[in-house]
């Protein structure tokens, strides 16, 4: 490290992409390096999306100025893309045995970072009895009260409610989850429990969408802007506890490559971790770092419980495609309800 350190320092900068500070609580995740290396952070349009990262990485890869960024933070397909087009470099943070194999590339050239399931955001001022597993939202005392937070036919975060609730059905067989989370619906919406309006905060809080599927950062991100008006719980289903990740990567044409492994380092610490989770991401070592008794309990009573999420499944890319294909092209049939 004190090497890696050494080098870094004599780079003087990293130059990041996309990261806007109230995401994750990315703006003290780089205030915190920024103090503790003393190197200048260079940050290219906070905005950016992960085509935009992979994109601006192609643009520059002969270009060793500012617009090149060193680092990448991408939704969990543009890792493998970005490594097979050439575009990234591997390196194994000091932690890296703490990052589920699952969720990183065997070479590293790939990490997940951070991850949210998705989970139930109820209306508590609505809603007297919590639901704790999929099975419970077909219950009589949740009629009109579902909702999906997007239209399933085209938004990833419904997609992979449905997704979820189908995994939950199936005991855990991936390859049943896309049809048993339609038929799941379709029950849902035939005994009347489903509403189909995408699912937001203000809809939360007027009742017209008392229970909302949807990520848990968002869901407790809410929770706080709602400041108990009205009152919000935030429960983990106790089956089929879909993860979406997010991955890092270095581009393989890194004006500061050691800047960039410092960086990851620091992403991958305790503290880095920590970070994303004051923010309500879950860091990618959150399960080792739990049961290592790191996580202060002021951060973990804001949060589920830590043993909720130790059931989280982090789908492969081959299943998120199949079983966004299959419930985009068959939810009108299958569920019959048009989400707008």
């Amino acid at each position: 490290m004190d090497e890696l350190v050494k080098a870094a320092k004599a780079e003087g900068q990293l130059t990041t992409i996309a990261l806007p500070h109230d995401w994750c609580g990315y703006g003290a995740v780089i205030e915190g390096f920024k103090a503790k290396y003393g190197l200048q952070v260079n940050e290219l349009n906070p905005d950016a999306g992960s085509g935009d990262e992979i994109e601006a990485i192609k643009a520059n890869k002969g270009n060793t100025g500012p617009q090149a960024p060193d680092v990448i933070d991408v939704g969990l397909s543009f890792g493998p893309m970005a490594k097979a087009e050439g575009l990234t470099q591997p390196y194994k943070v000091s932690t890296w045995d703490e990052i589920p194999d699952d969720a990183k590339d065997a070479e590293g050239h790939w990490y997940g970072d951070y991850y949210g399931v998705l989970a139930f955001q109820v209306n508590k001022d609505i809603v007297e009895t919590m639901p704790q597993d999929w099975a419970d939202l077909l219950k009589p005392e949740y009629a009109n009260s579902v909702a999906l937070a997007g239209d399933p036919r085209s938004a990833n975060q419904a997609i992979q409610g449905v997704y979820a609730a189908g995994l939950s059905r199936a005991g855990g067989d991936a390859s049943k989850a896309a049809a048993e989370g339609l038929a799941f619906f379709g029950e849902l919406n035939k005994a009347g429990n489903f509403v189909p309006v995408i699912g937001k905060s203000a809809s939360l809080a007027q009742g017209t969408t008392p229970i909302i599927v949807r990520w848990d950062y968002n869901a407790l991100s809410d929770r706080d802007t709602l400041k108990g008006n009205p009152q919000v719980e935030v429960v983990v289903p106790k089956t089929g506890v879909v993860a979406g990740v997010y991955v890092q990567a270095i581009s393989a044409f890194a004006p500061h490559p050691n800047a960039a492994k410092l960086w990851m380092e620091y992403l991958y610490s305790d503290e880095g971790q920590l970070g994303w989770l004051k923010g309500y991401c879950h860091p990618i070592r959150f399960n080792a770092m739990a049961k290592a008794g790191k996580i202060p309990q002021d951060l973990l009573d804001k949060l589920p419980p830590a043993a909720a999420y130790e059931a989280a499944v982090f789908p492969t890319l081959a299943e998120q495609e199949a079983s966004k294909k299959e419930i985009t092209e068959k939810w009108d049939a299958a569920v019959g309800a048009n989400v707008q």
